[in-house]
């Protein structure tokens, strides 16, 4: 989740919110918050649309917190509000875990098929190569000499002759 999302929901201003985090940055490793590169920021931001000057837009890069992360901002911001939003968030990331293992079946499945998509695409080709050297052949074996049958002796017992 973003810190200006965090802030809105917590009741803050992102620019307090951000403040609160870097006074306690030990509390939040990569895995559990990092900041957006230049390229992810300005992908961001050419899909929210805010300003290049960070006038009615961010200025920097946003952080954005995991799982984790939510969990940990339950023990710097203390307030009533603070308290009930992370246990809100914290129950939705349960939800979305548990949608997702209920339907690990149905995500499989689209996995397979795509699979089987890439694979069938795949084959299509192969059979136009496979075709195609099959013709090579037949023009191969045009090419060459076929025997003449009718000059070719004859294998076995023969009448008339003696022994």
């Amino acid at each position: 989740m973003l810190d200006s999302d965090l802030a809105e929901l917590y009741g803050v201003e992102t620019k307090a919110f951000k403040q609160a985090v870097r006074r306690n940055i030990e509390r939040f490793p990569k895995d559990f918050m990092f900041e957006l590169d230049k390229q992810e920021f300005r992908y961001l931001r050419s899909q929210i649309v805010t300003s290049n000057n960070g006038v009615g837009g961010n200025r920097y890069a946003p952080m954005v917190f995991t799982e984790q992360g939510v969990a940990m901002l339950s023990s710097i911001l203390k307030s009533k509000l603070a308290i009930q939003i992370n246990i809100q968030i914290m129950r939705i990331f349960i939800k979305i875990r548990q949608f997702l293992s209920d339907n690990s079946s149905v995500l499989e499945l689209a996995e397979v098929k795509l699979t089987l998509e890439k694979l069938t695409k795949r084959q299509d080709g192969q059979d136009k190569n496979i075709e195609l050297i099959f013709q090579y052949i037949d023009r191969l074996e045009d090419k060459l000499e076929k025997p003449n049958l009718a000059e070719r002796e004859k294998i076995g017992y023969k009448v008339g002759q003696e022994k």
